[in-house]
């Protein structure tokens, strides 16, 4: 998973002036927590730009002024109710060997057949949390949509990797193509009605021809 290095300051008075002060200087409050202790700091909040407005996950490098660095992920974020400026940020500290819970993107790519043919594209998770040791959680998860037909659907079960857990049932879905008054049939099954057709056209001259015969005798015995 890609890293965001934060450059930050430890903070010594954690009180509410002190806290005021940081904030009023273009600084955002933060706390790592998970591990021996907590650890109080702050950065410019211009800094968290690229871990917070955007859509993607991502790891931490918190980097402090006393050369002190830890590895961690975001783990709460609080923003004005008004003017939506960060107010305080928490962080959980990351170590090799123990398991972290956390919120991946969904990624899907390619044309569904299905789409083409007028169904809907339903997404029910952009998100799924997974929990994995910190060198297997993955960037995004990948869905493959274009072989999907309408009314196909992926679910957990069809996504499970020996790499991470997801903290889904399996049966949760991810995405799925919904029918649409537009849609139209997919191909195959077009192939696969034609050829009922034929059968049933097959079936309908048997029969006509079996009433013709039927019929002849009737008829020669009007004619006598």
């Amino acid at each position: 998973m890609k890293s965001i290095t934060i450059n930050g300051s430890q903070r010594e008075s954690v009180g509410k002036k002190a806290t005021k002060a940081l904030r009023n200087a273009g600084q955002v409050p933060c706390v790592l927590y998970g591990g021996d202790k907590p650890v109080h700091f702050s950065a410019d909040e211009l800094a968290f730009s690229k871990l917070v407005y955007t859509p993607n996950a991502h790891t931490v490098v918190i980097a402090l002024d006393n050369g002190e660095t830890f590895d961690a992920v975001l783990q709460d974020i609080q923003f004005h109710a008004v003017t939506d400026k960060i107010l305080h940020i928490d962080f959980y500290q990351l170590f090799e060997n123990k398991e972290i819970a956390l919120d991946i993107p969904v990624n899907l790519i390619g044309n569904s057949r299905g789409v083409k043919n007028g169904g809907v594209l339903r997404r029910n998770n952009r998100k799924l949390r997974v929990k994995a040791l910190p060198v297997n959680l993955p960037d995004f998860i990948e869905i493959d949509i274009t072989p999907m037909k309408i009314g196909d659907k992926v679910a957990i079960e069809d996504l499970k990797t020996d790499k991470y857990t997801f903290l889904h049932s399996d049966n949760t879905v991810v995405c799925q193509i919904k029918t649409a008054r537009a849609a139209i049939v997919d191909e195959v099954d077009e192939e696969e009605e034609g050829l009922e057709g034929e059968e049933g056209a097959e079936g309908t001259t048997a029969e006509g021809t079996e009433t013709a015969a039927e019929a002849t005798p009737a008829q020669e015995a009007t004619q006598e």
